[in-house]
């Protein structure tokens, strides 16, 4: 049994969208728990098994997955005819692999203390700059639609739903532009959207 612990307006809408754009939703349990939110809403949830009471978690025949970049590669893996994550020995498969990693190690940081205007020497020797972060998509991205090639994969999800979480910070770059809004037009995106107005009540 695989069960997807989600709250929505999270880092775990990404999760289900990936698990609509694999087709595997029918598959997956969806449990909605709640977190705490940043302004003082919500509460740790007791029925969430995340160690840390966050989401998004996956459980599958009792095994625990968590964070996002391990269950992208997770799921990917589990459902391999969507196509979404090169499997290992496939072209593609070092490129995938490092940018989920790339994801978590440098992005996410680089994300929070531009967030947080937090700049020293030591920080920017060990994750770059902000500037340096989004050349570094947008280098990759150059002659290219996607990250990996011409086809979207889970690396774009996961790497273009902090700028569609966070749009003040798209850079003003067209390559960067233009990927954030391929990403985001997505029908899986306006489904997940629809599904969690739905549970919140709207």
């Amino acid at each position: 049994m695989l069960t997807l612990f989600h709250a929505p307006q999270s880092r775990a809408t990404r999760a289900h969208q990936l698990l609509d754009e694999l087709g595997a939703l029918d598959r997956v349990n969806v449990e909605s728990v709640t977190i705490p939110r940043r302004d003082g809403s919500g509460a740790r949830d007791p029925k969430n098994p995340h160690p840390e009471g966050k989401v998004p978690v996956l459980v599958h025949d009792g095994e625990l997955i968590w964070e996002s970049a391990a269950i992208f590669l997770y799921l990917t893996d589990l459902f391999p005819e969507a196509g979404l994550g090169p499997l290992p020995g496939q072209p593609g498969r070092g490129s995938y692999l490092s940018w989920l990693a790339w994801y978590g190690d440098v992005m996410e940081p680089v994300i929070h203390f531009k967030l947080l205007e937090i700049d020293h020497p030591a920080l920017a020797n060990t994750f770059r700059g902000y500037d340096d972060m989004t050349a570094r998509l947008s280098d990759a991205l150059s002659g290219r639609p996607y990250l990996l090639g011409t086809e979207y994969s889970a690396a774009d999800l996961l790497l273009s739903s902090t700028f569609t979480w966070l749009p003040d910070l798209v850079p003003e770059d067209p390559r960067l532009k233009d990927w954030v809004a391929r990403c985001a037009g997505r029908p899986a995106a306006a489904r997940t959207a629809a599904y969690e107005t739905r549970i919140m009540g709207g």
